[in-house]
Parts: structure tokens; C-alpha cells; sequence
């Protein structure tokens, strides 16, 4: 019964954070957290992925410092749980990533993905994979945002994202919802 319960409290939690009432979200997830913590299995993927739903709640509240100490741990437990190749433990350690550029934090997100991050996904997923492609942008991104970006890493963000596009087209297609949003 506790199951259900704490279940239910975290897709209550989903629904109010996409409906776009966050504040009442966050003490859902907390909520949730602390009864699946109570009364939870020894599966630990249920815990991560309320957790995951808390710092994602709260970014959206602009609270990016302690999103960042809970991203560190989901991406922490993955990496015992999953294996640092694993699909869900990279997309964790794209998360502290987004949360360490949030925090302009640029030079830490970049040297996350390209020094642990990409190197894990070409070998697990493939250099085609979309979630590769998906760090290969991330990693233009913070070249083409930091405020202290120099010429040569505009021009390599430049060249990452054509080659990523250009990837994109030949494994999705020209038309592909993917490609066009990378385009």
C-alpha cells in the first residue's frame, strides 16, 4: 500500500511541475522522497528518479544551487547503480552538467562532458546516438555561452553543431522532429 501511495504523490508531483505550478509541486516530491526513503524497497531507481523530479523542480524555481547537490548525488548513485556507461547514469551526468551551466559554472560543465560524458556515450551508444549528439551540442553551447568564450571556442562550438546537424540528417532524416530542432 505505501508503494501506491508514495507512487502516487510522486505523479502528483509531475503533474503540478508540468502544469506549471512548481511551488505546489516541490512539497509533493519532497513528500514522496521521504516516504519512499521510509518505506521503499532496496531498489534504489524509484528514489533517483524522485530525485531527479525534485532538482527539476527545483530549476524551474530558479534554485539552481540546490538542484546542483541533488543532480551530483542521482549522478553519483548511477554511476554505482548503472555503471558510468550506462544510458540513465550519462543522462545524470548531463543534468549536473545543464545545472553547473545554470550556475554559470562553464568551465566545470565543459570539462563533464567532454572529459567524462561524451567519451561514455560514444563507447556505449555510438557516436550517432541521439544522446551523444544531444552532448556534442551541449558541449557547443557552453563554448558559444560562457562570457569569457574566446574565438577559437566559438569556432569549434560552430563546428560541433554542424557536424551534430550533419549526423542528424543522415541518421534521422532532413525531416525528422530531432534534426529540425537541431537546425
Amino acid at each position: 500500500m505505501e508503494g501506491i501511495r508514495h507512487h502516487t504523490m510522486g505523479l502528483l508531483g509531475s503533474v503540478l511541475s508540468d502544469s506549471g505550478r512548481p511551488e505546489e509541486a516541490l512539497p509533493v516530491f519532497e513528500a514522496a522522497l521521504a516516504l519512499t526513503l521510509r518505506y521503499g524497497s532496496q531498489d534504489e531507481n524509484p528514489i533517483l528518479f524522485l530525485q531527479h523530479n525534485l532538482a527539476s523542480c527545483l530549476d524551474i524555481l530558479k534554485r539552481h544551487d540546490e538542484a546542483l547537490v541533488i543532480r551530483r548525488e542521482v549522478y553519483a548513485r548511477r554511476q554505482v547503480v548503472n555503471g558510468v556507461s550506462h544510458e540513465q547514469t550519462i543522462g545524470s551526468g548531463c543534468n549536473v552538467a545543464c545545472s553547473l551551466m545554470d550556475l554559470g559554472r562553464w568551465d566545470e560543465s565543459r570539462t563533464l562532458l567532454r572529459d567524462q560524458l561524451l567519451p561514455a556515450a560514444r563507447r556505449s551508444l555510438g557516436s550517432d546516438h541521439d544522446f551523444t549528439l544531444n552532448i556534442v551540442s551541449n558541449i557547443a553551447e557552453v563554448l558559444r555561452d560562457n562570457p569569457e568564450r574566446t574565438r577559437n571556442d566559438l569556432l569549434e562550438a560552430v563546428t560541433l553543431m554542424e557536424d551534430a546537424v550533419q549526423r542528424r540528417r543522415r541518421v534521422f532524416g532532413p525531416a525528422h522532429p530531432t534534426t529540425l530542432h537541431a537546425e
